[in-house]
């Protein structure tokens, strides 16, 4: 079991007006969405040149970008995958959080050069899932929100990432 000390402060950043607020506090990584595949609905989210213009700005002060692709989709929506994919791909994205197999497998498949994190609607709750999940190619597990500290560490023993 490795152990990491440092924490990250991870924002959420809606649109660009709160992207820069994150930037100007402090953030480490900030994760927001484009304008479909994402849970938020209710931010405004980005569209693919201000996604290019987001992950700019973050970089230039060394602050990463995630991507969230953590809907269910249904067939109609996962038919746009690829194309969504490409789009993070091309905006040099640090990561892409999922929560649907389906959209984890076509990241690996169409997008290898992301890391991928597992998102909270993935409702990991047991050392297994978290394992799994990294066996498939995650780097990150965000375990779900009910979670005890107790649960949290025993998940942590007995995982190997």
């Amino acid at each position: 079991m490795m152990i990491k000390n440092k924490i990250e402060l991870l924002a959420p950043a809606g649109d660009m007006e709160r992207l820069d607020y994150a930037i100007l506090y402090g953030a480490d990584a900030v994760y927001l969405s484009l304008k479909d595949f994402g849970m938020r609905a209710g931010a405004g989210n980005f569209d693919p040149d201000e996604l290019k213009i987001a992950v700019k700005k973050a970089h230039e002060k060394n602050i990463k970008v995630y991507v969230t692709c953590n809907i269910l989709p249904t067939n109609k929506q996962i038919d746009n995958i690829k194309e969504y994919l490409s789009i993070i791909s091309e905006s040099k994205v640090d990561a892409l959080i999922v929560a649907d197999m389906g959209v984890l497998a076509a990241a690996k498949k169409f997008s290898p050069e992301i890391e991928i994190h597992i998102s909270t609607q993935a409702g990991i709750v047991n050392y297994m899932s978290a394992n799994e999940f990294y066996k498939l190619g995650a780097k990150r597990v965000v375990l779900a929100r009910e979670l005890s500290l107790d649960d949290i560490k025993t998940i942590r023993e007995k995982t190997d990432e």
